[in-house]
């Protein structure tokens, strides 16, 4: 909708109501026009072969940090920033954490340190 020369906005909501009067809850919301809906798709059951590499990776030792990111550039084809993102969001999963508890709680504890050092 353009919005013409002289027309002023309209204040009122046009949000859906879901019968008690108030706005619909988020997941009730239709998409806008022309965009589909998000597929739902089953709870995950596995990790990724990706995210096994990852925790692979970290349970290797390194001689050096440069090497560590060398063998991530070349055996994961993933930039080391990209590589960490990664391992942070595993930490946090439920999937990793029963794949590898070992690694994940040592990890865990290094990176709840690092933030108390902060």
């Amino acid at each position: 909708m353009e919005k013409k020369a002289g027309e002023t906005r309209e204040t009122g909501s046009t949000a859906a109501q879901d019968g008690t009067g108030g706005p619909a809850a988020p997941d009730e919301a239709t998409p806008p026009e022309g965009v589909a809906p998000a597929p739902r798709t089953a709870p995950r059951t596995e990790l990724s072969a990706r995210e096994r590499d990852v925790l692979a990776m970290e349970r290797r030792g390194w001689p050096t940090p440069g090497a560590k990111e060398r063998a991530v550039r070349e055996e994961l084809g993933l930039a080391p920033v990209r590589y960490y993102q990664l391992l942070n969001a595993l930490l946090d999963d439920r999937l990793a954490l029963e794949h590898d508890p070992v690694t994940v709680n040592r990890l865990r504890r290094i990176r709840a340190a690092r933030r108390t050092e902060r």
